[in-house]
């Protein structure tokens, strides 16, 4: 099964969503640290992507 970007992006913004009311110390940071997660996945999930749609025995 192949993920896509609305997927990925409900997945990702509901986890950060999630930590926001959940009672835990470990879920507690800063506004800008969650945007950065974002950012973050994001840039893993594309870089992911390419990655696995690059073929890996091309003959040269």
């Amino acid at each position: 099964m192949r993920m896509g970007w609305p997927l990925f992006l409900i997945l990702s913004l509901g986890w950060e969503g999630l930590e926001m009311i959940l009672p835990f110390e470990f879920a507690e940071e800063w506004i800008g640290n969650k945007l950065a997660d974002i950012a973050v996945n994001m840039v893993g999930f594309y870089l992911g992507n390419r990655l696995r749609s690059y073929p890996l025995n091309q003959a040269n």
